[in-house]
């Protein structure tokens, strides 16, 4: 949908940024609708970024631009890129935050984000969200071919993001990707990892988690327990309490999955 244009970043609620973002955009295309989806990012956690994207970009109209801005390179020799995919386009720094984008869609362009006629000058070492990254969604939401903002390129970084391992046929290590705000663990299986009919059992902190829910509320007090969440990842969880600070884990941790 022409004109529409999401915003992600690490950069939260107390600095002005993300607000002087959307007055770059709102300059070039005073038609523009703007939709924050999150500016709490992990500050520099490319992998949080990119999952916060993967969880929200599905939802759009077609033809939504994406901007997310988690650039701990910022000023570096980093490329700033335009992802132009069959339904949506994704702007921001090359950098991995586009990796489960490309893990998703099936045919899509990465372009190096070269034609400094669209940026905003001078561009600052510190602020390409300003910069770089909003002038071009703005003018994109215009209507200008994505052509003429650079050339293809296939080298494009990848995020390594810890797809689970098989390491026989009855155990699978996977890991925690990241804690949302309620300390719900989310790792990076999916609901395919736990096919119905087949006893688990998910070790994680010292303990072991063997029953998978359909809702948050069907947990027992104090009870640790599996459930499938809104993204299609498996996340260990506790009924109105942090799984997490229960735990005493962080993103990172190894999950291993037992299937009996």
């Amino acid at each position: 949908m022409p004109g529409l244009i999401t915003l992600i970043s690490d950069f939260g609620l107390r600095d002005p940024f993300a607000g002087i973002m959307k007055g770059v955009i709102l300059g070039i295309n005073p038609e523009a609708r703007l939709v924050d989806l999150t500016h709490q990012v992990e500050s520099f956690d490319v992998l949080d970024g990119a999952l916060a994207l993967a969880q929200s970009y599905p939802y759009f109209p077609r033809g939504a631009i994406h901007l997310v801005v988690v650039d701990p390179g910022v000023g570096s020799e980093r490329r700033p890129i335009l992802v132009s995919a069959a339904e949506a386009y994704f702007i921001g720094p090359d950098n991995g935050v586009f990796e489960l984008v490309y893990q998703r869609e099936s045919h899509f362009e990465v372009r190096h984000l070269t034609a400094v006629e669209y940026f905003h000058k001078p561009v600052s070492q510190t602020f390409h969200g300003r910069d770089i990254f909003a002038p071009v969604a703005g003018w994109l939401s215009t209507g200008i071919d994505p052509q003429k903002f650079g050339s293809t390129i296939t080298d494009y970084v990848r995020l390594r993001t810890g797809k689970p391992e098989r390491a026989s046929a009855s155990l699978v290590r996977g890991a925690v990707l990241r804690a949302d705000k309620f300390g719900n663990l989310i790792t990076n299986f999916t609901a395919e990892h736990l096919p119905a009919g087949v006893s688990f059992c998910l070790l994680i902190g010292g303990r072991r988690v063997t029953r998978l829910v359909n809702s948050y509320a069907a947990g027992g007090p104090g009870e640790i327990f599996a459930i499938v969440g809104s993204a299609g990842l498996v996340e260990i969880a506790a009924r109105q309490a942090s799984a997490a600070e229960m735990l005493g884990v962080s993103p990172g941790a190894e999950v291993r999955l037992v299937l009996n």
